[in-house]
């Protein structure tokens, strides 16, 4: 059941969204498997709701061994053909191969900054960005170090990491504060 706290606008009446919101979106996140996760999911939602991927977020988990990037990094055409019949996760075949080139170049970056955390953090300075929104109106869809994350992460070979898709990766894994001010949660985070 859904509480009456002052949330940020977008959460729908879906428990699920309202829990993803006040338990994980915005907490500054640093576990390299998770943040390969928020990527991945992400990259996975490219014209489509946030509400349709974490519904079936378990499903991706599933399907992609619990996101464990080694593991995905290895996968063959016949897993591509496994997931492709999967109906519990988005079957579209250029988010389906992104995954796979992902995890390699994830693993590169871990390989050559000792971490993914490491690197990824960098683009904000090791620091959350803290925003001062107000309404709905306030949000916005990427910023100069979503950007610059993108124009990199594409550089470095990654699919499906354009500036909207890295700034949503920034405030999933805290790397952007984009409560609202109002929110209760703006300042816990």
């Amino acid at each position: 059941m859904v509480s009456e706290k002052n949330r940020c606008p977008w959460p729908t009446k879906n428990d699920l969204m309202v829990e993803y919101h006040d338990n994980e979106w915005g907490v500054p996140l640093h576990d390299d498997q998770k943040l390969f996760e928020f990527l991945i999911l992400e990259g996975a939602q490219a014209g489509l709701s946030w509400e349709t991927i974490l519904n079936k977020r378990e499903n991706y988990r599933k399907a992609f061994d619990n996101f464990d990037p080694k593991k995905i990094a290895k996968y063959t055409d016949k897993d591509f053909q496994r997931l492709l019949k999967n109906s519990g996760i988005v079957r579209n075949r250029l988010k389906i191969q992104s995954t796979t080139i992902n995890a390699q170049k994830f693993l590169e970056v871990q390989k050559e900054f000792g971490s993914f955390d490491k690197y990824i953090w960098s683009f904000t300075n090791n620091k959350t960005i803290k925003n001062k929104l107000k309404t709905e109106k306030d949000y916005q869809a990427t910023s100069p170090e979503s950007d610059a994350m993108a124009k990199d992460l594409k550089k470095r070979g990654f699919k499906f990491v354009g500036s909207t898709i890295c700034y949503a990766h920034m405030q999933a894994t805290g790397m952007v504060n984009d409560h609202t001010m109002d929110c209760f949660r703006y300042n816990e985070v």
